[in-house]
């Protein structure tokens, strides 16, 4: 067989983040929904299957589903009509599946994908209400931090939030998503971690001054206050509400100090285990980089050939070196 390294581009900081979102939510996978009570008393250590969902070790859930849907989409230019097709073709047709199969699906996800099917635009087909603030946008958006260098940085936040619109598009799940790519955007330019969480937190800051978002900016004060990291283990939360979501991916690659620990810690906090892993994954994946992801996690993965050549032909369309 040939190594999966000879089909890579060199330096693929999109492979990075893509794998890295992808490795981790098929580590929580098997146990999601598990209590942290039952991680602590076993703790996952490595790439395991069956368990919840009853699949196979390397299979990946919607998390990494959606992801790849939009970095597909994003492969031939921004259309948000284009990355809403794709989530109603993942839905109803099985693309981009790890196994040709949807076995999981937020109930936001699903109504604003119907939604959108019945004639809703993008950006109205996502839940606005508070309740509708589950991570479903969070798990999803990492590959839209790969156009910073296209677009100004207001802009690219901007089409965060639209991007999180089309299945969550209250302005706490959109501030999530903005300030999770400013984080992103801040490590693909090379930031320390430490140094990228407060950068990234610098940089987001001031587009939510408006009264659609400064009146939700208290939600994320514990984020803003720039020391998650220092929190015990028993003030993070890792249900799927999108700001535990947030909180816990800082606190676990904070608080880490390889790819492999990252992920695992953010496994063993229990409950949604594959989103809070892939989210953490995401930005673990870009500041550790492809190489420092255990080989063989990697080899266990589902499509994983298939996942190499989507981030080299994303990174094509993005012209990176």
């Amino acid at each position: 067989m040939v190594s999966i390294q000879r089909t890579i581009m060199p330096n693929n900081q999109v492979l990075s983040g893509l794998m890295g979102v992808c490795v981790g939510d098929a580590l929580g996978v098997p146990v999601e929904f598990t209590s942290r009570a039952d991680r602590t008393a076993l703790p996952v250590t490595s790439m395991q299957g069956y368990g919840t969902w009853d699949q196979p070790p390397g299979t990946w859930s919607d998390d990494s589903s959606l992801t790849f849907c939009l970095a597909e989409s994003l492969c031939n230019g921004f259309s948000l009509d284009t990355i809403a097709k794709s989530f109603w073709q993942w839905y109803h047709e099985s693309y981009w599946t790890a196994r040709g199969e949807v076995f999981d699906v937020g109930n936001t996800t699903f109504m604003a994908i119907v939604n959108w099917k019945q004639g809703a635009s993008p950006v109205d087909a996502g839940g606005k209400t508070e309740n509708s603030n589950g991570n479903g946008s969070l798990m999803r958006i990492l590959p839209m931090a790969y156009l910073y260098k296209e677009l100004e940085f207001s802009e690219l936040i901007k089409r965060v939030h639209q991007v999180s619109c089309i299945t969550h598009a209250h302005p706490r799940s959109q501030m999530a998503c903005g300030i999770y790519i400013s984080i992103a955007v801040a490590l693909l330019k090379g930031a320390d971690k430490n140094a990228a969480y407060q950068e990234g937190l610098e940089k987001v800051q001031n587009l939510y001054t408006t009264p659609e978002y400064s009146t939700e900016m208290h939600h994320f004060q514990r984020v803003f206050d720039g020391a998650i990291d220092k929190l015990p283990i028993e003030k993070i939360s890792s249900d799927g509400y999108v700001i535990d979501t947030l909180e816990a991916s800082l606190w676990c690659l904070l608080n880490s100090s390889s790819y492999a620990e990252a992920v695992l810690k953010a496994v063993n906090l229990g409950f949604d285990t594959d989103t809070t892993a892939a989210v953490t994954g995401g930005l673990a994946g870009i500041y550790y980089g492809f190489d420092n992801i255990p080989q063989d996690w990697i080899e266990l993965i589902a499509r994983k050939d298939n996942i190499i050549d989507l981030a080299n032909r994303f990174t094509h369309t993005l012209n990176y070196k």
